[in-house]
């Protein structure tokens, strides 16, 4: 989920919650399934014709394989919980960079790997939380076609999402427990970041959109947030070429004690480095640059540090322990958003100051928003699955009185195209861990 640049639209890092009230803890893992595999050949019978008074050679007892008959497969649509598939509670690792330059002492210090290693629980979180995204969007790649509605994609991503780590969130606290990290955001062409379609919309995705596909999973509160930028006609490749480039120098460049200025360079000069041609026009791909990555805390989107993804004078370092969304977006406008269309994404201000409600439909509302979502972003359509209706009066009132964030949808110029790469990367003691790595990107 994108982060806007300090200082240049009214939604500023500092607005978007850095920390959350609820303390539910993440719900047990189902139990390990036992069973039985098919049996191995059995011996054939030794006796042969004409040597009827031999004795006949017993069967041997058939082996049995342990552990394999009765394993989960994931379903199609997803529906089975990763923990169900991975009863043991040890999730695929992400893919492992070492630090660069003076931070390779990191990979050899005994001290460090012993602090990696009390890091379990948070690691186990995260990686469950991962292997939820990465099922989900290889499901959704497959079967994300033009001609469908980008509210049936959309509630088909955040369905999975939904099963996979169990919890369904229509009960009390249940999506704060798992579920999705924030809303589906699916923008399209010009639009680069914070659009999921609100309900009755009727948008269908058409052959020649360029869609990011942007969302997040958690568990207890530990979001893993990655996206990934869909097209159906090849003259964008160069275009996704450049995003992807990007993002993963970014990525190679990030680590402890990393000035966000440097990342923010190297970042740009990848992207920039591309062109693309359409319509027999050729267009220079322009990193955006008021969009940001950012860190990211539990049960909190954004934090309050940002990544750069142009040159500038930021020194704030990245620090040891610390999660990144390093997010990149590529542009053939003006490689410049602002606010426009209809608000969809939300989420509760976790320092807002405490004041006086006179409307009780926004008294009513906020409890329902403390109560399900907590800090963690949400969407109009997530209101109305939960029961409420008329609440836009109430919504509206705390948005105005400091409570709540809205995140308008954000676009560059019309007629231009964006793309965009996310993965999740964990600063951990002694490498890092891009969390969110898949064989897709």
């Amino acid at each position: 989920m994108a982060a806007i640049a300090e200082g240049v639209e009214k939604l500023s890092v500092e607005d978007k919650p850095t920390e959350n009230k609820p303390t539910n803890d993440q719900a047990d893992a189902d139990a390990s399934d036992d069973g039985d595999s098919d049996e191995g050949e059995g011996a054939t019978n030794g006796a042969t014709e004409g040597a009827a008074k031999k004795k006949k050679k017993r069967k041997p007892r058939k082996k049995k394989k342990a552990g394999t008959a009765g394993a989960k497969v994931q379903s199609d649509p997803p529906r089975v919980p990763v923990s169900q598939l991975f009863p043991n509670g040890v999730y695929p690792e992400g893919e492992i960079q070492e630090y660069k330059n003076d931070n390779t002492f990191r990979t050899t210090s005994e001290e460090k790997r012993h602090l990696d290693r009390m890091n379990n629980d948070f690691l186990k979180e995260y990686r469950e939380a991962a292997e939820v995204h990465r099922q989900v969007r290889s499901w959704a790649q497959k079967n994300i076609k033009p001609g469908q509605t980008l509210t049936e994609i959309a509630e088909g991503i955040e369905n999975g999402v939904r099963s996979l780590t169990g919890h369904q969130g229509l009960e009390e606290g249940d999506n704060i427990k798992g579920g999705m990290g924030f809303p589906c955001g699916l923008s399209i062409n010009h639009c680069a970041a914070h659009y999921t379609p609100n309900a009755g919309n009727k948008t269908v995705l058409q052959q020649g959109d360029v869609m990011k596909v942007d969302f997040g999973a958690h568990i207890n509160g530990r979001i893993v947030d990655s996206a990934f930028t869909m097209t159906f006609d090849p003259v964008y490749d160069n275009l996704l070429a450049a995003v992807k480039d990007a993002t993963n120098t970014g990525i190679r460049e990030a680590g402890i004690d990393v000035r966000m200025s440097d990342i923010g360079a190297a970042i740009q000069e990848a992207m920039e480095s591309y062109e693309v041609e359409l319509n027999g026009t050729t267009y220079p791909v322009k990193a955006i640059r008021n969009l940001n990555g950012h860190d990211i805390r539990q049960w909190s989107i954004h934090g309050t540090k940002s990544v750069p993804i142009v040159k500038g004078s930021d020194q704030t370092k990245m620090e040891e322990g610390e999660t990144f969304a390093i997010e990149t977006f590529g542009s053939t406008g003006k490689g410049y958003v602002r606010d426009d269309m209809e608000t969809s994404h939300y989420a509760r201000i976790a320092d807002a100051k405490n004041v006086p409600l006179r409307i009780s439909s926004a008294k009513t509302l906020l409890r329902s928003i403390d109560k399900n979502f907590g800090t963690l972003p949400f969407c109009r359509r997530y209101l109305e699955r939960l029961g409420h209706e008329k609440y836009l009066l109430g919504l509206n009132n705390l948005v105005q009185s400091g409570i709540v964030a809205d995140y308008p949808p954000l676009v560059d110029q019309k007629g231009s195209y964006t793309a965009q790469f996310e993965h999740t990367i964990l600063l951990r003691p002694n490498v890092k861990e891009v969390i969110s790595r898949g064989d897709d990107y």
